[in-house]
């Protein structure tokens, strides 16, 4: 197409046998063979820009620790005051400050109201498991309420079911339970090698609780003030029932000593994770091409030599 273009322009401004004499020397051929060089080097350069990676080789990283899944009640109760700045911020302290105390478990969360949600599956990423704890809302589940049942289901099936230890789950809330259910699963729970460690959080006195989306305190129908008390004894049963420990959280890093001691006491399993993975780039080799391509269209002549007579 470039050479019919070329044809059809050199017709229009000259002779065609003047034409032929001046461009005797002139080859299409090399013509063509530039082109193509110049195209196949615009493209390496493409391709290198697009850096194409291969997977290598995984850093093998060995680890000795547990399978800790941490739940976290983010009902509206939890946004009670009784405890300052709140209940949830105070939660959110304890559990960044618990993370930095299990450098070789792995950690999952789960958030929960009147539903739970699986937030982070269980891995060694902690800075990603302290971003999602930074980020927990009442605003990230619906339906308020506490219920701890549908939070230990989705606990329970995060671990591997071919085990029975090297796991536990940390579930901190103020309590207030209405769920019947829970208690029967802990039990399956404790059979399958899970142990439940909870952290009560809140006054036994009781304070208000303030709405999200208003900022007012909480009324019932009748107008009265609504007031959420810390039930320890729906969490010291959960405990109680799998080995673990029930802590009232006060003072943070008390707290964490605490549940780190219990947590010390499950047999430990030794693993590899292969999180991190070497990726090999061949960016270089597209460009170093590109060069080479570059370099043969610029050295090569469009002319011929002409054999003079």
């Amino acid at each position: 197409m470039v050479l019919h273009w070329k044809k059809k322009t050199a017709a229009k401004i000259a002779n065609p046998a003047l034409l032929k004499a001046l461009i005797a020397s002139y080859s299409p051929a090399r013509f063509l063979v530039r082109f193509f060089l110049l195209v196949a080097a615009v493209a390496a350069i493409v391709l290198a820009a697009a850096n194409l990676q291969q997977p290598g080789e995984p850093d093998a990283i060995s680890r000795k620790g547990v399978d800790v899944m941490i739940a976290l009640d983010v009902s509206n109760s939890m946004l009670a005051a009784d405890l300052k700045p709140n209940r949830l911020e105070r939660a959110r302290q304890f559990m960044i400050r618990l993370i930095e105390a299990m450098p070789n478990d792995r950690v999952g969360l789960i958030v929960f109201a009147g539903r739970a949600y699986l937030q982070m599956p269980l891995s060694t990423d902690h800075a990603a498991a302290k971003m999602y704890i930074q980020t927990a809302s009442p605003d990230m589940v619906p339906t308020q309420g506490t219920v701890f049942n549908e939070a230990l289901k989705i606990a329970a099936g995060s671990f591997n079911s071919k085990e029975k230890k090297y796991k536990a789950v940390v579930l901190i809330s103020d309590g207030e339970d209405h769920d019947a259910e829970a208690a029967k699963l802990a039990t399956t729970m404790a059979e399958n090698g899970i142990m439940i460690n909870t952290v009560g959080i809140g006054s036994t006195q009781g304070t208000p609780i303030i709405e999200a989306a208003t900022g007012e305190t909480k009324k019932d129908a009748q107008g009265n003030i609504v007031l959420t008390k810390l039930n320890e004894g729906a969490l010291q049963q959960l405990s109680a029932t799998t080995n673990g420990v029930y802590v009232r959280l006060e003072d943070a890093a008390a707290a964490v000593k605490e549940i780190t001691a219990q947590l010390a006491t499950i047999e430990q399993s030794s693993g590899k994770d292969q999180s991190f993975v070497n990726y090999k780039s061949y960016f270089q080799w597209f460009m170093a091409t590109a060069l080479i391509l570059l370099i043969i269209e610029c050295l090569l002549p469009e002319r011929k030599k002409i054999k003079l007579v």
